[in-house]
This record gives structure tokens, C-alpha cells and sequence, in this order.
């Protein structure tokens, strides 16, 4: 999501494409030029919304597109697509109700065609749509000093079958984890652990041994070396160390 070939700079001289969709968990649009996606956006359901018809809850995404999207799309040709057919007809219905009216006063100040777009293959929208975790999210062209912080943060993006997602992977307490395995004082304190003779320290569900609720930081420098680095560039807390806790243990 973050290369050319996924999220791309809108030409202002080129018409629009929006694709929408909304279902009773929220509402999901992607606005495109071109076959490229320029943006994603989705949003919970207020709660007012929660009792609105499917005309008028299909309505309200194209709405809420046409309003997060105005400085792109007002004054240039738009072509709307959606999965509820009777859209099209939203300019030469008669019998509307106020929403719907006052919905219609905002529409017809853009150039717009709404076109029917079966839900099957409208995936995109209908994926965000359902994103009920999602209070309001807006995707944009990530700058390079955003993506030198994902790298920082170790987040990686994952393309499968049902999109794409991010995975988040704690390297530090993984490293942590691991190198418990290899430290000999901390495989001591596993078996007084077994002997009810290490309070204050448990194993967990995984083997991971805790003390309280720190995990045990194996003797190993280059770990040591992250952990004090991030405790001189934040506000973290430290504790004793391992030696010392082992030392009183022992005693």
C-alpha cells in the first residue's frame, strides 16, 4: 500500500471513479482514477444510523465519499458505482423524504453519474465496509519519512487472499523469549520454579518465564545493549537487573 502501483497522485484533469458500499456495520468507499486507487476510507455506523433503510444507508456512503472527497471531485466528471441498483434513479424519484431531499441538494453540485456495480465485484468497498474494528479510517500516499517509521517499528504489510493487512511482530520480547532458552541462570530459576522455591516468579502458557509481570532478560549483550538504548532514548523505567534478582533468589 505504500508503492506507485497500489495508491497513486490524482490528475485534476482527469475524471473520478468512487466505489461504495455499506452494510449495518459501517460504510466503505475507494476513490480511483484510472483503474488506480487514490484513497480508501471507512467508518463505524453512528448510532442514528443504526435504523436507516438500505436506500437511504446506501445513500449515506455516497454522501459521506462525496463530502470527505469534495476538493478532489467538485468540478470534474465523477462516476459513482454501487451494489443498489434503485441509486440510479435517485434524480427522477418523486416521492423522497426529507434525508433524501436534503441529501439531494448536495449532490447536484457535483458532476456525477451513478451507475449499478453488483456487490460481488465491488470487493474493495464491501471489504471496508465490514471492517467493524474501524472507527474512521483514511488511507493516503504514505511520505517517506512515515515508511522510514514503519521500518523503524517493524511493521510489516502482508498481501493474502482477502486483502491486505498488517502484521506488527515484537522483535525485542521475541529475541527475549528465545534467548531465555539459552541462559543458563534463567533455566536454574525454571527448576526452583518447579519446586515452589522461586517466589515471585512463573512460567506462562508458552515456557516464558516471568518475574511478576517483567519478563526475565537472558544474559545476553546484544539484547541488553536494545534495552538500554530504548530506556536513554524514552521515558521507559528500568528495574534490577537479572544478576541481582538471581543473587537474592539464591540467598
Amino acid at each position: 500500500m505504500t508503492t506507485t502501483p497500489i495508491l497513486t497522485l490524482p490528475d485534476i484533469t482527469k475524471s473520478f471513479s468512487i466505489y461504495c458500499d455499506a452494510s449495518r456495520q459501517g460504510l466503505g468507499c475507494v476513490l480511483m482514477q484510472e483503474g488506480k486507487v487514490i484513497a480508501y476510507a471507512s467508518r463505524q455506523l453512528k448510532k442514528h444510523e443504526l435504523n436507516y433503510l438500505t436506500h437511504d444507508l446506501k445513500l449515506a456512503v455516497v454522501v459521506h465519499s462525496l463530502k470527505i472527497w469534495r476538493h478532489y471531485i467538485l468540478g470534474h466528471k465523477c462516476d459513482i458505482y454501487t451494489d443498489h441498483k434503485s441509486l440510479k434513479y435517485i434524480f427522477t424519484q418523486n416521492d423522497l423524504n426529507l434525508r433524501q431531499r436534503r441529501w439531494l441538494e448536495l449532490i447536484k453540485d457535483y458532476e456525477l453519474e451513478i451507475h449499478y456495480h453488483p456487490g460481488k465485484a465491488n470487493v474493495m468497498a464491501n471489504a471496508l465496509s465490514r471492517k467493524s474494528q474501524v472507527n474512521m479510517l483514511t488511507a493516503i500516499e504514505l511520505s517517506s519519512v512515515l515508511i522510514a517509521k514503519f521500518e523503524h517499528l517493524n511493521l510489516v504489510f502482508v498481501a493474502n487472499t482477502q486483502g491486505t493487512s498488517i502484521n506488527v511482530e515484537p522483535t525485542l520480547e521475541q529475541e527475549i523469549r528465545d534467548g531465555q532458552k539459552e541462559d543458563e541462570r534463567i533455566q536454574e530459576v525454571v527448576e526452583l520454579i518447579k519446586k515452589d522455591k522461586a517466589p515471585g516468579f512463573r512460567i506462562d502458557h508458552e515456557g516464558i518465564v516471568w518475574f511478576k509481570h517483567r519478563l526475565c532478560v537472558p544474559d545476553i549483550q546484544r539484547i541488553k545493549d536494545i534495552i538500554l538504548k530504548e530506556v536513554h532514548e524514552s521515558s521507559y523505567s528500568i528495574h534490577l537487573g537479572c544478576t541481582k534478582m538471581y543473587q537474592d533468589l539464591k540467598d
